[in-house]
């Protein structure tokens, strides 16, 4: 009883446990040990090193590497997020936009705010007012990429930041002259518009009609051609006697050192009041 219980010796061991040293450790295949070595000053032994702890050439690079590697990956999941946002975020903003401007036209168009209703009938001498600079003046509809928008007055960044804007010098729709728009090259707006090709369809819809126009030309040219967009395309000076339609956007896509255009000539025109065009389908 009280008695102090003998530690356990080993199996086969006799007498009393004697300290034993350490037995160094084993490097791995490829490693080595390095032991370490206390450093004497003269306050004494402050600190202790080995080779491989002090900072070499070889791990200044390594570390450079590393921390360079890790501000890359980082840069680029930043640029992976802003593209997304630019390509498919925006789209949601610009859809809540055009449902707006819609309901802004059709308020505009007839005291119903039904667009597809013609306005009152009035004096054929009687001249539209102007268009307001920002305020939805027609519809664009490209059935081919199955997209329409609603166009506004105007092509600065703020006209054009949710739709397709009217260059305010061309012509309206269904003119003698070149209606012509310009749109963002987003996800939301012209985004694919460089597969329209000869022939394909463009239907504007106007407050009392429909105009069809056929793309007859589509190229890229320098930011400073804007000679595009005049009464008659490439020849500004010249007196249009043609309807066209001409769309503008950047080229390529994320880039604007160019501009992509679609030239469109009319190719008829409907009343609203004979119904939507066979174009556009039901």
């Amino acid at each position: 009883m009280g008695a102090v219980p003998r530690t356990p010796q080993p199996e086969g061991a006799t007498g009393e446990p004697e300290d034993v040293a350490a037995e160094p450790p084993r490097a791995r295949r490829g490693e080595r040990v390095v032991q370490l070595r206390p450093e004497q000053t003269g306050e004494g032994y402050k600190s202790v090193y080995s080779e491989l702890t002090r900072p070499s050439l070889a791990s200044r690079l390594r570390t450079g590497v590393r921390v360079t590697g890790e501000v890359l990956i980082t840069f680029g999941l930043v640029v992976l997020l802003f593209a997304g946002y630019e390509i498919w975020g925006k789209s949601a903003i610009v859809d809540a936009h055009q449902d707006d401007l819609s309901q802004q036209l059709a308020q505009a168009w007839g005291p119903t705010g039904d667009p597809t209703v013609a306005a009152p009938s009035a004096s054929a001498s009687t001249k539209p007012p102007p268009p307001v600079q920002g305020k939805p003046i027609a519809g664009l509809y490209i059935p081919k990429l199955d997209k329409n928008w609603v166009v506004v007055e105007g092509v600065s960044q703020k006209d054009i930041r949710y739709a397709p804007g009217h260059y305010p010098t061309s012509a309206m729709p269904g003119e003698v002259g070149n209606f012509s728009v310009a749109g963002h090259r987003n996800k939301a707006t012209f985004w694919r518009l460089d597969e329209l090709g000869d022939g394909d369809v463009i239907v504007v819809e106007g407050r009392n009609d429909w105009y069809v126009y056929q793309v007859s030309d589509s190229l890229i040219v320098k930011p400073t051609q804007v000679e595009v967009v005049a009464p008659v395309p490439g020849k500004p000076g010249v007196k249009p006697t043609k309807r066209m339609l001409t769309l503008t956007t950047c080229n390529p896509k994320f880039d604007n050192y160019q501009r992509l255009i679609i030239h469109a000539e009319l190719a008829r025109t409907q009343p609203k009041s004979a119904g939507r065009p066979a174009e556009l389908g039901n």
